[in-house]
């Protein structure tokens, strides 16, 4: 494919697929709404649409692709399958594909859970994953409540919505929502003890052990705790690394399971192949999709064996035997190791969020730039209004929707998060170059400032 450049084409036939996708599919499209392009080419981190033109993609099939659209590693795993004759729908049948990529996968673990883990293969998304792993607590401790933090977000069915923090989408979770205790996740940013830092982190591993050590504290008995070691959806938030240790602590001491979701920050997303490597704790339960199935639908968890309580068929799927799907996630798994790609993240993370933050010194708008290896957030604010008792600045949706569109104009896919939709993130492939780096901070630098411009022009017309 060629450059990164932005070409103009004809756009007719894209307005009429995106007309009939708006016709025919639900009122619950969320991509198709904001990312009005047709994709028909993508290799590495470019994707052509119907019309011709080009953009750098910052989604990357929200964090799936690790090494972009199309990777030569992926592609040739994919093939050497297809060209060998060997079945493509086994169920949980043992085959030599999936024992080759049970054994890449345990190989990245860390050593404390690998040499006596279990693996579930669970349906083909993270949020099946989420699903096995507290029905697979539930049943080894025999309790039925969950520990879980505000601004979390762990899938779209009913027990991992029950867990995310979100009070619309668990609109419909019914009863299941009732058993889960709801804890303060540390948000350096908007502290919800209003100290931020250390002195927020500490707060809330405080709050977590009184409120599970109080007789009268209303905590339902845990079965486990569900954590992100980075809140993507939330925001973009990394958990502190001694607060972890706390979480894991706090767990281990009064018999808890930990349950680390890992879907959206493994394999080298954060510069370290797990998150959970940062703080260097070793979870009961690791909760793995996205990125292990090297661009396909695949999920799994992987948990100490004493949690093996599971009679056969407890859980079931009948998409657990992806063949395709674990080559192309062996040949990834081995591909990120090999190249170094998590400290290549780290080391490419770490100039962005230079660069952002200094951008943020001459844009107001721009509350905070966080983040952790090529997971990335930017927080938009209303920088003319009145800070709240603690110094924040109110968050700014629609500057960021703006930015997000402007952002695309200008060749350049970002989407939103956070707890107002008010963070543009970043979640470009791992194989990111430095000149397609550079070409990401400019576009995303002109798209802030143009939106930026729009909404004083607006306030300042709305004021006359």
């Amino acid at each position: 494919m060629p450059g990164n450049g932005v070409e103009g084409g004809g756009g007719g036939e894209a307005e009429g697929i995106l007309r009939r996708q708006a016709a025919r599919e639900s009122a619950a499209r969320t991509y198709a709404r904001s990312l009005p392009i047709v994709p028909v080419r993508a290799r590495g981190m470019t994707i052509e649409g119907a019309d011709g033109r080009r953009y750098l993609d910052c989604l990357a099939g929200a964090g799936t692709l690790a090494l972009g659209h199309n990777h030569p590693v992926a592609l040739e795993a994919i093939r050497s399958v297809l060209d060998s004759g060997a079945p493509l729908h086994v169920l949980d049948l043992a085959t030599p594909i999936k024992d080759a990529f049970t054994t890449a996968l345990l190989e990245t673990l860390p050593p404390e859970l690998a040499d006596h883990a279990r693996i579930q293969f669970c349906g083909p998304a993270g949020t099946d994953a989420v699903e096995a792993a507290l029905k697979l607590v539930r049943t080894a401790t025999g309790r039925g409540g969950l520990l879980a933090f505000s601004g979390a977000y762990h899938g779209m069915t009913s027990a991992a919505l029950a867990a995310t923090g979100d009070t619309a989408a668990r609109a419909t979770v019914g009863d299941a929502d009732a058993r889960v205790t709801r804890l303060p996740y540390p948000y350096d940013y908007r502290c919800p003890f209003g100290v931020g830092g250390t002195g927020g982190a500490e707060l809330s591993a405080r709050w977590t052990a009184s409120l599970l050590d109080d007789p009268k504290g209303g905590v339902q008995p845990p079965a486990g705790m569900v954590v992100e070691a980075v809140q993507g959806e939330g925001g973009v938030i990394p958990a502190p690394d001694n607060w972890l240790r706390r979480m894991r602590e706090i767990t281990k001491r009064r018999g808890i399971p930990l349950i680390v979701d890992e879907v959206q920050t493994g394999v080298g997303r954060t510069g370290a192949f797990w998150a959970v490597e940062h703080s260097g704790i070793v979870p009961d339960v690791m909760v793995l999709s996205k990125a292990i199935g090297g661009s396909l639908p695949l999920a799994v968890i992987v948990y100490r064996a004493e949690l093996d309580a599971w009679q056969p068929g407890a859980h079931a799927g009948t998409f657990r035997g992806n063949q395709l799907a674990m080559a192309a996630g062996m040949a990834t798994l081995r591909y990120v190791q090999e190249n170094r790609l998590a400290e290549r993240a780290a080391t490419v993370g770490a100039r962005m969020l230079t660069r952002l933050r200094g951008l943020a010194a001459h844009h107001a708008c721009i509350g905070d730039v966080r983040g952790r290896g090529l997971m990335i957030g930017v927080e938009l604010v209303d920088a003319d209004a009145d800070r709240d008792e603690y110094g924040a600045l109110p968050a700014a949706p629609q500057l960021a929707t703006a930015v997000r569109t402007e952002a695309l104009r200008r060749g350049l896919i970002v989407e939103l998060g956070g707890r107002h939709g008010s963070v543009v993130r970043l979640l470009p492939p791992l194989t990111i170059t430095d000149e397609q780096t550079e070409a990401v901070l400019d576009r995303l630098t002109d798209a802030i400032a143009a939106a930026d411009r729009l909404a004083r022009k607006a306030k300042a017309s709305g004021a006359k």
